[in-house]
């Protein structure tokens, strides 16, 4: 049948091949580069085409490499891949850092190809820090393919602080500080208590463990209950409460994903078969306030929210006609964050991969995994919806995307909500304020021997927001067991903060 009397649109976009790989030999010195790993994913996506015409039909005829920034030093590693499939044509781009990145990848190119700018493209990543750890602990010097003198094409998305420096100075910086701080605004504004919250969202993360042991590409793929995910080990120490290890995201893995993509008129060109078309719908994107102390509240996304209203409208559906959902998972904050904005229950089952913990939080890469994933589960699903959702910074840069085996009903659309999400109420930020306060949210950093400091938000008798730090040993043991969310505390000038 004809694209005419399929009534598709010769320019729609269409996934036609995805590909995943793992790396984890028991040699390190039998380990490959992050390059390799790029190059064939591109090759293997290829594969997973089918087209009659051979599987580097389409490789052929690339008009854009797009590689999600990672943690090697490639200066184009577009170019790399360009030159190894024989794509000498395709224009190059690295991206910038956030998880959101392949979402809005595949939103833009999505576009590009809907407007004819482009016909044929790739989104791929690769992270190999599992190895390379392992190298330098044997003693061996890491292969890395020298680049010189050369820059990518394009360069995709900016990067943004995702914390200023007053957050930073107390204590404020990385993941593992913010999303448990969030985690405890969910549980306020829940009304739950310490143990049930924490049996829920061990609950949670267990059903997350069971879709990881079923998929083969996944990192971690042991058997966890919730019982072994929310109670501290010597294998499973707490972070930042009440995240556990096995709550937070997991990088140290070799991981690579790739998806390929191009026009309907390109697919029924190359001879891909129809039950590998997976159709982008629609895509949005969005940010919250970059800095954190600005923002509402610490327990929701006014920019998921808007990116999923629009969505939604744009796809012409409601979160009860999606059949498959994969969340963005780096900690279980995120994942109830998104749902609730969202309108998905969370009783729903959530992640096709297993999520960042137990499928592997490739940096930047997750959600190139994640939408391949989707596309094998709606290939099997004929007609089914799926949903994509993607997180950058400390729930900070959104991207959504709904995908269907059936053509949209028109021309892709994809948008960028930020004018709307910006009309959204923002916290005044009093960096030197002194005096009386009241907890907002926390977390309770650990090591190796315990508890080592709180980190709290708080608010001020004017409502504004401020950041202080626990470092009493029995304040801090106290936390963990009694709800410090809603207590009276005095703030010093050097951002210490005595809880009443």
């Amino acid at each position: 049948m004809s694209l005419s009397e399929s009534g598709i649109d010769p320019r729609n976009p269409v996934i036609v091949g995805v590909a995943q790989i793992k790396q984890r030999p028991d040699d390190p010195a039998d380990a490959v580069e992050a390059i390799a790993l790029m190059t064939a994913a591109v090759r293997d996506a290829a594969a997973d085409t089918q087209a009659v015409a051979g599987k580097d039909a389409l490789l052929e005829n690339l008009d854009l490499i797009g590689v999600v920034e990672g943690a090697w030093k490639y200066s184009d590693p577009g170019r790399l891949i360009a030159d190894s499939i024989g794509a000498a044509g395709a224009r190059t781009a690295i991206s910038a850092n956030g998880g959101n990145t392949p979402q809005s990848y595949v939103n833009d190119i999505s576009l590009r190809i809907q407007s004819g700018e482009l016909d044929v493209a790739v989104v791929v990543g690769a992270e190999i820090i599992w190895s390379r750890r392992r190298q330098r602990r044997a003693g061996i010097t890491p292969e890395t393919t020298a680049q010189e003198g050369v820059e990518p094409d394009e360069r995709f998305g900016t990067d943004v602080p995702m914390s200023n420096d007053f957050e930073v100075s107390r204590g404020m910086e990385m993941p593992i500080n913010f999303y448990p701080v969030f985690e405890s605004a969910l549980r306020a504004a829940n009304g739950e208590t310490i143990e049930a919250h924490r049996a829920r969202v061990s609950g949670l993360w267990e059903r997350f463990n069971q879709v990881a042991v079923a998929n083969e590409y996944a990192w971690f793929r042991e058997p966890m209950t919730a019982e072994e995910i929310r109670e501290p080990s010597t294998a499973n120490r707490m972070v930042g409460f009440p995240y556990t290890k096995a709550m937070n995201s997991n990088w140290d893995l070799d991981q690579a994903a790739a998806l390929l993509i191009c026009s309907a008129e390109q697919a029924d060109a190359a001879g891909v078969p129809r039950d590998r078309w997976v159709f982008p719908w629609a895509g949005t994107d969005a940010h919250d306030t970059y800095a954190v102390s600005e923002r509402r509240d610490l327990h929701s996304s006014p920019a998921i929210a808007e990116a999923g209203r629009t969505l939604y409208e744009l796809a012409g559906i409601g979160p009860d006609d999606v059949d498959h959902i994969d969340v963005y998972s780096c900690f279980p904050s995120a994942v109830q964050v998104s749902a609730n904005a969202l309108g998905l229950g969370q009783d729903r089952q959530l992640t096709q991969t297993g999520g960042l913990t137990f499928a592997g939080g490739p940096l930047n890469n997750y959600v190139t995994h994640s939408i391949a994933t989707m596309i094998d589960v709606l290939r099997n699903d004929p007609g089914s919806v799926g949903l994509v959702t993607a997180n950058g910074g400390f729930l900070t840069k959104h991207a959504l995307g709904v995908y269907s085996t059936t053509p949209p009903g028109g021309p892709y659309q994809a948008k960028d909500v930020q004018e709307a999400v910006d009309r959204t109420p923002t916290t005044p930020v009093d960096k030197d304020y002194t005096g009386p306060v009241t907890v907002e949210a926390y977390t309770v950093m650990h090591d190796a021997d315990g508890p080592t400091e709180g980190l709290c938000a708080v608010r001020t008798p004017s409502g504004a927001r401020s950041w202080g730090r626990v470092t009493d040993r029995a304040t801090l043991a106290e936390m963990v067991e009694t709800e410090a969310i809603g207590r009276s505390a005095e703030l010093d000038a050097d951002g210490l903060l005595q809880v009443g």
